[in-house]
């Protein structure tokens, strides 16, 4: 039954919530089309395609109680991934796509000295972030307001950027990417989370599915090479990029 509720439930939250990074203007100077193409939409797709990937709608603020069911930890295992970043107490850790700060609040106690920058396009998500550092009293989560195309992360500032079941969702995927870079310090990682298109047994959709050869090839474009492809997860890949 929990594979069958979770397939229905990304399938209810994925077509038609409201947000920012649906929106696609052909007309925005960042987006060129010599890296995106656009064509009819499909039922959980937004109609544009990067390097022969069409992106994902997103998962809108009205699914945050999705991201907070009290089985994730079981389904997903997040305290397996939690162990495989291998968190130094000194990291500034970048979670983008961060949502309601699921995981963004179990990282924080990792890098007591350090600090998460819990990263959302949507102002309702920043809302949902704040009240939960407050409630948990963390000194060491900053929520950051970004938009479809920018993190808004200063240069050389992150040790790490952990994206969970988020790059697919990017409409600007090409320019976060190329802005994320840029924030890492020397030695950083760039960590993808995604559920595994070469597994069909994987009960997730297939456009918010996302395989390590696609990952490598988009990655790569950003001047980022695989490091290492952990697998320790049930359901997702854990791929470590680095410059």
């Amino acid at each position: 039954m929990d594979r069958l509720w979770i397939l229905l439930l990304v399938s209810l939250l994925s077509c038609g919530q409201g947000s920012s990074q649906q929106t696609v203007t052909k007309s925005s100077p960042a987006d060129s089309a010599k890296y995106y193409q656009y064509r009819n939409a499909t039922r959980d797709g937004i109609g544009k395609t990067y390097m022969g990937r069409e992106i994902a709608q997103v998962m809108g603020h009205l699914g945050a109680s999705w991201l907070e069911r009290p089985e994730r930890e079981r389904e997903e295992r997040t305290d397996l991934l939690l162990k495989a970043l291998n968190l130094k107490p000194t990291d500034v850790v970048a979670d983008i796509g961060a949502g309601t700060g699921f995981f963004t609040f179990l990282m924080a106690p990792e890098i007591p000295q350090g600090k998460v920058l819990a990263v959302d396009i949507q102002p309702e998500m920043i809302e949902y972030l704040n009240e939960g550092k407050v409630k948990r009293k963390f000194t060491n989560v900053t929520p950051v307001l970004g938009t479809e195309s920018d993190p808004k992360l200063a240069a050389n500032s992150i040790d790490m950027a952990i994206l969970i079941d988020a790059y697919h969702e990017f409409s600007y995927p090409r320019e976060m990417m190329n802005h994320i870079v840029s924030a890492l310090k020397p030695g950083g990682r760039i960590v993808l989370v995604e559920y595994r298109a070469e597994d069909p047994n994987v009960p997730i959709k297939e456009l918010h599915k996302l395989s390590v050869a696609q990952a490598t090839k988009e990655m790569k474009a950003a001047g980022l090479k695989l490091l290492k492809n952990d697998d320790r997860l049930p359901q997702q890949h854990i791929m470590f990029f680095g410059k």
